[in-house]
């Protein structure tokens, strides 16, 4: 790029014109990428011109503002403020803390900057120190100057996040993909019961956790979207998880209604989870049972002080579901009048649909209580974590939070990945990206009351693709994966937020962090006691050779594989190799594949063997064990197993790069027999002799 202005430009809204790419190599992003992501934040740089206006009006807009929208301190620190104002007025600061006490600021740093013309005005900058014994919490600055006063969100966090109720233990847990795990009670697929079953029985092994794929919700009509990674909204959860028989209507209802509801249970065995199904059953049963919480006064007002809690963001969730009832999805089909939760027809909607907007507030509330029960029933079990959640990287724009926030969204560009050596086409995630200069401007409101949700029953929680934290990468419309570029974040302010959420639930904070990192931000995390992700299958040196498990990070999250790779049986029988090339994934001859995956295999075994973890005579089940058991010889201070290797299911649960090709986020928990492979229930899957074999392997190694 050689449009110096462009350069600089692009340098002032964070916006990449460069970076370093997964082989290492330097690329420069095209001009027109550029262009495009700036338009996208309301940035003209079309033209030379346009370009020049707009870097001054990036220029003066600092000096404009009498404050930053937002200051982050950590705890124990003075955060620098530079205020700004007409040249010579006096200037007051206070500090209106979270607990509705006040602070005068008086300490003035002794920094001159010359002041410049604005508008005809010349204005000035004074520097100003927080105070340094500011509590934690969410306060609000004032400033005070001439005929000006402004506010900023003023957030103190704590300077790591912490490990919670683990302490400098380890700890091992199971991973699943909790809709797979299906049992003898659930409806269709698993549910918040079913969680309650596996955190039961692995709590009694010894276990700490158990990390469940995101249980965000979905468009609440038919077609049920089946990516967990791809939700309507991060805020709130899916009724789809719903245990309908311990939702409190069920037990206060009548005999017959409850017959009724039983009636509308759907009891599936297939080999696909099918969510519509599971959601027209459930839909019935829930209708059944909304009238008996209407007729109660008291649930009534347990009701109310859920939504006076949840407050407006509730109410938009609520109505939009009531909305994507009446006129489906997504809502940019609606009418132009209920485009914006602020819209002409929003009044008129909201009396219109004056039942189902309680209905579905009532439906979040039922979620909110067995998410409660689940982390209780968890932590008395004896486990120090309990549930971690997973926090999806982005949402779907035709849904819930697209709606909402959209002001807060950049709504041209969708976020991706770009080339690297497991996609070289790229990847992109059709889910629009939060604008970073809106995030600082409504004191991130948007992403602390998701972080505060995910985190309000839960001992923990992953967050998928941590990077986007720091960056990401943006793809304008219309644009190949290839064609995108990164934009960078405020990682401090996003890091501080998720810090005083997280030390505020109590829980502790794993970061997906694989694949192509740029320098610093594992060391980021690390200073912040966030756990990143090692993966067994990725620990390898540049010859391929395994890395010793004793080399891995101390801070982090180990695994064998991921739910976005073969299962451990997959990855040693190589059949994820005969599935990619089925599909036509594969950029080389299935051969060279198979030949490459399966010395990745063997050398893997050998170190097992060296170390006494395998026979030279051994099953699969035997190499599913004595993999884990590497795990256990890292310092990794938490330690997994996935919920199909339990049972030695073979079948990946997504397989990336396909949509309808392969049956993503559908396929119940399953073993292989002698007729094939074959759905299993949650019970008979926790009573699989592999399952003992691997949480006597933990509970012996980790404890």
């Amino acid at each position: 790029m050689t449009d110096s202005l462009l350069v600089a430009l692009a340098e002032a809204y964070d916006v990449a014109t460069e970076f370093t790419d997964w082989r290492g190599r330097p690329v420069q992003v095209p001009d027109s990428t550029v262009v495009a992501v700036l338009a996208a934040l309301d940035v003209d740089a079309a033209t030379p011109d346009a370009r020049t206006r707009a870097l001054e009006q990036a220029r003066l807009q600092h000096w404009r503002r009498v404050l930053p929208p937002t200051v982050v301190q950590l705890v124990g620190s003075g955060a620098v403020v530079a205020v700004h104002c007409r040249h010579g007025d006096p200037i007051e600061l206070r500090i209106k803390l979270e607990d509705g006490t006040e602070r005068a600021v008086d300490e003035q740093l002794m920094v001159w900057v010359e002041p410049i013309d604005v508008d005809g005005e010349l204005r000035g900058e004074a520097t100003y120190k927080m105070p340094m014994d500011l509590p934690l919490g969410w306060h609000r600055l004032t400033a005070v100057t001439g005929s000006e006063t402004a506010t900023a969100t003023l957030i103190v966090a704590p300077d790591i996040v912490g490990l919670g109720a683990l302490g400098d233990r380890r700890a091992w847990g199971i991973a699943t993909q909790l809709y797979s795990a299906r049992s003898s009670r659930s409806w269709g697929m698993g549910d918040f019961g079913d969680l309650n079953t596996i955190t039961s029985w692995a709590a009694e092994r010894g276990a700490g956790f158990v990390l469940i794929n995101p249980v965000h919700a979905a468009a609440p009509v038919s077609p049920i979207e089946p990516s967990p990674y791809y939700p309507s909204t991060r805020r709130f959860v899916s009724p789809l998880y719903l245990r309908v028989e311990e939702m409190k209507e069920y037990a206060a209802a009548g005999f017959g209604t409850r017959r009724r509801v039983d009636d509308a249970r759907v009891v599936d065995d297939e080999d696909r989870i099918d969510r519509d199904q599971v959601w027209a059953s459930k839909r019935e049963a829930f209708a059944l049972l909304w009238p008996v919480a209407r007729d109660d006064p008291a649930r009534m007002d347990e009701l109310a002080r859920f939504r006076s809690r949840e407050g407006e963001g509730l109410e938009r969730f609520a109505l939009w579901c009531a909305l994507a009832e009446q006129y489906g999805v997504p809502w940019q089909q609606w009418p132009r009048d209920l485009h914006r939760p602020d819209g002409g027809g929003i009044a008129a909607a909201q009396n219109e649909l004056e039942d189902r907007i309680p209905f579905h507030c009532w439906l979040q509330l039922s979620c909110h209580e067995q998410l409660e029960r689940a982390q209780a029933h968890a932590r008395e079990s004896g486990m120090n974590v309990g549930v971690m959640h997973d926090l999806a990287v982005g949402v779907d724009i035709g849904g819930a939070d697209a709606w909402s926030d959209q002001d807060t969204l950049a709504t041209d560009v969708s976020v991706g990945a770009p080339p690297d050596s497991y996609n070289q086409l790229g990847q992109d995630w059709q889910q629009p990206p939060w604008r970073p200069d809106r995030l600082a401007e409504s004191g991130y409101a948007a992403y602390r009351d998701m972080v505060r949700a995910t985190l309000r029953h839960a001992g923990g929680v992953r967050i998928d693709h941590v990077l986007g934290l720091f960056r990401l990468w943006w793809i304008p419309a219309g644009s190949s994966p290839r064609d995108g570029t990164y934009v960078r974040y405020d990682a401090e302010a996003m890091l501080g937020i998720l810090a005083l959420e997280a030390h505020r639930a109590g829980a502790i904070v794993v970061g997906e962090d694989l694949g192509t990192i740029p320098p610093g931000v594992r060391d980021s995390l690390a200073q912040r006691c966030i756990l990143g992700s090692t993966v067994l299958w990725f620990e390898r040196g540049d010859d391929g050779t395994p890395n010793p498990p004793e080399q891995w990070r101390e801070f982090s999250l180990a695994t064998v594989a991921t739910h976005d790779l073969p299962t451990v049986v997959g990855l040693l029988e190589l059949s994820h190799v005969d599935l990619r090339a089925r599909l036509g994934l594969l950029d080389r001859p299935a051969e060279e594949e198979r030949a490459e995956e399966a010395a990745v295999c063997d050398a893997w075994l050998q170190l097992a063997r060296e170390r006494g973890l395998l026979g030279d005579d051994s099953t699969v089940e035997d190499q599913v064990v004595a993999l884990h058991a590497l795990l256990t010889q890292s310092p990794s201070r938490l330690v997994a197993a996935g919920l199909t290797e339990l049972v030695g299911d073979p079948r990946q649960q997504n397989q990336p790069g396909t949509t309808d090709e392969y049956p993503n986020w559908c396929l119940p928990l399953a073993r292989k027999t002698a007729n094939g492979v074959v759905p299993v229930g949650l019970e008979d899957a926790l009573a699989d002799p592999l399952a003992a074999r691997l949480a006597a392997l933990f509970a012996e190694r980790i404890g």
